[in-house]
């Protein structure tokens, strides 16, 4: 008090601009950390959910992931298939040949342009291709580049791929996923044919390589929720995903996950599983499903 009895003004220090951003940045993460701590506890039971064990999948299983069976595409079409999963994150072609699924809307794996991570090695050109060998992970790889090659007139036929031996590579074969990343990265004397980027070539659309495949027979509702809840999650963290992985360089991370692929499953992703469509009943065999979105 002063010698007259009012109350004495003090002034706060006003913070700085850093001081303030700094503070808005321990906001976010605190929040961040709650809505994964929120879905790491046991969030998934009794659901059985998979997920492929690659780098450009981390974003879609923020908090998820000690409650997930990890496997390559064709492990998780065969486990849905048997109904040891009840959803799982596959290769999109997985849903088209199967009518037994629903495709959760709003989220995938795909790319308008160049991927990097699916791609044809090859020695010599495409033209001279009578036979190429393929990651026998790979299910929608196989048939994309299958329809990508016969728009070009080719048709070569197609065996399995044995583990890869520097000393004995084929001319043409297929790799996906980080087995493709560390291929890639090698300094290969093959050249690298893009799958995503000669898509997007032929049919200015973007390509759709995996999406969240739920079984009709099971209730998933609340199972559909905290997927989208641990998409959002890996949406609002990806800086801190891409700083904090381990997989290459944080360069290469920054244009992988941040450029070459995205997350999302709107209009134009469905023109291109559409368009997909199209091709496969044009230069397939099998019977093709048209896909039913849920929310």
């Amino acid at each position: 008090m002063n010698p007259k009895g009012t109350p004495e003004l003090r002034i706060v220090p006003l913070e700085t601009p850093e001081e303030l951003a700094a503070g808005i940045a321990r906001g976010r993460r605190d929040e961040c950390r709650q809505r994964e701590e929120a879905l790491e506890d046991n969030a998934l039971a009794p659901y059985r959910v998979g997920s492929v064990p690659y780098l450009n999948a981390v974003p879609l299983t923020r908090g998820l992931e000690r409650q997930l069976v990890f496997a390559p595409p064709s492990r998780l079409a065969s486990l849905l298939q048997r109904r040891e999963l009840d959803a799982a994150l596959v290769s999109t072609t997985e849903v088209l040949f199967n009518e037994g699924y629903d495709i959760l809307d709003g989220i995938a794996i795909a790319s308008l342009g160049e991927v990097k991570s699916v791609f044809l090695a090859h020695r010599r050109p495409l033209a001279e291709m009578e036979r190429v060998y393929c990651d026998r992970a790979s299910l929608c790889s196989v048939n994309l580049l299958r329809v990508l090659l016969a728009e070009r007139g080719l048709h070569p036929e197609f065996q399995p791929l044995e583990p890869l031996e520097r000393g004995a590579l084929p001319d043409f074969f297929l790799l996906i996923g980080d087995p493709a990343l560390d291929f890639a990265r090698s300094a290969p004397e093959h050249c690298l044919w893009d799958l995503g980027e000669v898509w997007t070539d032929l049919t200015r659309l973007p390509m759709v390589y995996a999406v969240w495949a739920l079984r009709r027979d099971v209730e998933t509702r609340r199972l559909r929720r905290l997927l989208r809840e641990a998409r959002d999650l890996g949406m609002d963290t990806l800086d801190s995903i891409i700083e904090s992985r381990t997989e290459y360089d944080l360069d290469f991370r920054k244009d992988y996950l941040g450029w070459h692929i995205h997350y999302h499953l709107a209009s134009d992703e469905k023109r291109g599983i559409a368009r997909f469509i199209e091709l496969l009943r044009r230069h397939g065999t099998q019977p093709v499903y048209e896909p039913r979105y849920v929310t």
